[in-house]
């Protein structure tokens, strides 16, 4: 995974929904939180089935942490009118990693362009007003081995420090491995915390960074 990219986006921490209502047109928005294009296309055809009895089910969908991959469709409403607002709304909110599907049933009078693209945009930012949000952040890899002694005594101590991930934990006949995500700047402090509390017996190699969720401020 590469460092010199994007270190922190932000997505959904779950799904969420919105309604408004524009001359007896109703526009239902349904977004949730994806991370590959077979996720979001899954999620679209589950809102899709969900409400076959409607007009249009438009979509738009964003994801990488660097925001690089992008798909907008307008099912059947003019050109421009729905996938596009709704993507614009996305982006507008730094999201990615997120798929919106707005469900529409016709209400009989013909909104025109600007009021298709005002509706569109509007019921999309509605439902990402009631998601929760989550942000994530790049973390560097770390791979602890210590003698089995030692193994609860680290584990604690890497689990209990506020900069410290652990991700995951195997025990061996020759002791305890546990990888770790960690803030870049406590890299040395968890070094020297591992070094300290095994008399320098631990070692700590470089293991595979991750995106790891940030606490709440």
């Amino acid at each position: 995974m590469p460092l010199n990219g994007p270190r922190r986006y932000v997505t959904l921490a779950g799904p969420a929904r919105s309604e408004v209502e524009v001359r007896r047109s109703r526009f239902v928005c349904d977004v949730a939180p994806v991370s590959t294009e077979t996720e979001a296309r899954a999620f679209m055809e589950q809102t899709r089935a969900a409400s076959r009895d409607a007009r249009h089910h438009c979509t738009a969908f964003v994801l990488g942490p660097d925001a690089d991959t992008t798909r907008s469709n307008d099912d059947g409403e003019p050109s421009g009118t729905a996938g596009a607002p709704m993507l614009e709304v996305l982006r507008g909110r730094g999201l990615t990693d997120v798929a919106a599907v707005v469900t529409r049933w016709f209400g009989g009078t013909l909104l025109g362009t600007g009021g298709l693209i005002r509706a569109y945009g509007d019921v999309v930012s509605a439902a990402v007003d009631v998601a929760r949000l989550v942000t994530y952040e790049l973390r560097t890899g770390l791979v602890v081995e210590v003698a089995g002694a030692n193994g609860p005594r680290v584990e604690n101590a890497l689990r209990g420090h506020p900069a410290c991930l652990v991700t995951s934990t195997v025990w061996s006949a020759t002791g305890l491995v546990v990888e770790v995500a960690v803030e870049p700047a406590a890299e040395e402090l968890v070094r020297g915390l591992v070094a300290a509390l095994t008399s320098g017996d631990g070692v700590v190699d470089a293991g595979t960074p991750s995106w790891a969720a940030v606490p709440p401020a």
